[in-house]
């Protein structure tokens, strides 16, 4: 995705984690590097936005009960 393009995914669509998503240091209470979602795992994005200085899609997936990761749209697939 190129800065200023439309998000691929939209609030409410089922996704796929493409790789092993682990805590970059953002996820408060989780060790650092820690496993927060397996490559191949479903979650509904709940939530789309936009870093301001790239103009990036970010995504807020919720892989489970508790369990909402930030995503960037390459690491992310439609279930």
């Amino acid at each position: 995705m190129t800065p200023g393009e439309p998000a691929r995914f939209s609030w409410g669509q089922r996704v796929r984690a493409l790789v092993d998503l682990h805590n970059d240091g953002s996820y408060p209470d989780v060790p650092q590097d820690a496993l927060l979602a397996p490559a191949g795992s479903t979650g509904e994005v709940v939530q789309v936005g936009v870093e301001v200085e790239s103009g990036v899609s970010v995504y807020l997936i919720e892989f489970g009960p508790g369990r909402v990761v930030g995503c960037l749209e390459q690491e992310l697939d439609a279930a």
